[in-house]
């Protein structure tokens, strides 16, 4: 089979290998869609703390199981199937403390660029779900960046009539907002490229703002909100640390701050202590999901409450996945998919 390997930064390379083998309790899957992801680009970019190249590259897809492990229940082979990408172990402090998303040994699944993934046993016990007829691959492929979301919007304390800001219409950042307007907030979402915010009036945000050219963003989104008092609720998901810190300033006191976005290896976060003090901020970081949040995600692709056409631009080959990582790190899409035969 062929599959994408990251060699190092700014050098994917497509190899022909066989066909991975599995174990008990793991499936095979015949991928028929991975999706571009803002990690993958940073990854190919610049790096990623957690990873070393080289290393099998992607992982978001779906496909159709081609082979089932012996001990394996409630899967078989044709089923079509969303895949998460990780699952904890149940079994560390983190786990049994109610913080799987902090969990000492979860498996990752990586790879997903490529014609078959091996899926591992405890992703299939927890992550993996039978698609409805309905149901596309590219939805389906949209699991693992919408439970992230799912789990960041379950952390925030989000109230019917709450104003919400949103810095960054990437594909998180436009998940954050569609969630954010179903919880019943007035969502103003923030970017600098006019076609992401065009996706998210069309998702419900209440107010866009293109702050292309403007000196101080801050000044900008606190203008929208009565007396110019401030967001009850921030979001941040750009990943740039200079937008954490003007993220902090966008809420009002006694507000709360959700601090999305991985930054750089070695940023720094500089916040007025007096400010953090005086007005009560609670300010959170939040990483990856859980599976009470994965499952919850399905249902909610289930329900349609995001649809991929505003997520899923442009279709791909496996051989023109540089080309596909690139055009996402332009802007110029939200994301890209790989399709196989």
């Amino acid at each position: 089979m062929l599959s994408a390997v990251l060699w190092d930064q700014k050098d994917i390379r497509i190899v022909d290998g066989p066909i991975p083998e599995i174990g008990p309790g793991e499936v095979l899957i015949k991928n028929k869609c991975s999706t571009t992801c803002g990690t993958d680009v940073k990854n190919f970019m610049r790096g990623y703390p957690l990873l070393k190249p080289p290393h099998p590259f992607g992982h978001e897809f779906s496909g159709v199981i081609a082979a089932v492990g012996c001990d394996v229940r409630g899967f078989s082979e044709g089923d079509r199937v969303a895949v998460h990408n990780s699952a904890p172990c149940n079994e560390c402090y983190w786990c049994k403390h109610g913080q799987p998303s902090m969990c000492e040994r979860p498996v990752f699944n990586r790879g997903s660029y490529a014609e078959y993934v091996r899926v591992p046993e405890a992703i299939v016990r927890q992550n993996m779900f039978k698609m409805p007829d309905g149901m596309t691959h590219k939805t389906a492929s949209l699991l693992e960046p919408f439970a992230c979301a799912v789990y960041g919007i379950e952390s925030t304390p989000i109230h019917v009539g709450d104003i919400v800001v949103v810095n960054g219409a990437g594909p998180i950042g436009l998940m954050f907002a569609r969630l954010a307007v179903l919880k019943g907030a007035e969502v103003i979402v923030t970017d600098l490229v006019k076609e992401r915010l065009d996706i998210a009036s069309r998702m419900g945000a209440h107010r866009v703002l293109d702050l292309t050219g403007v000196d101080d963003t801050v000044e900008a989104v606190r203008a929208c909100t009565p007396g110019a008092r401030g967001a009850d609720v921030v979001i941040e998901a750009t990943g740039l640390i200079s937008v954490w810190e003007t993220s902090c300033l966008m809420a009002r006191k006694g507000g709360f701050v959700l601090l999305f976005g991985g930054t750089k290896a070695g940023s720094k976060l500089t916040i007025d202590a007096t400010l953090l003090h005086y007005s009560q901020l609670t300010i959170a970081g939040v990483f990856h999901t859980t599976p009470v949040d994965v499952a919850r995600s399905f249902k909610l692709l289930e329900m349609g409450v995001i649809d991929e056409r505003d997520f899923v631009q442009h279709e791909y080959r496996l051989t023109d996945l540089e080309t596909a990582i690139l055009e996402h790190a332009s802007g110029t899409v939200i994301k890209n998919c790989i399709v196989y035969d």
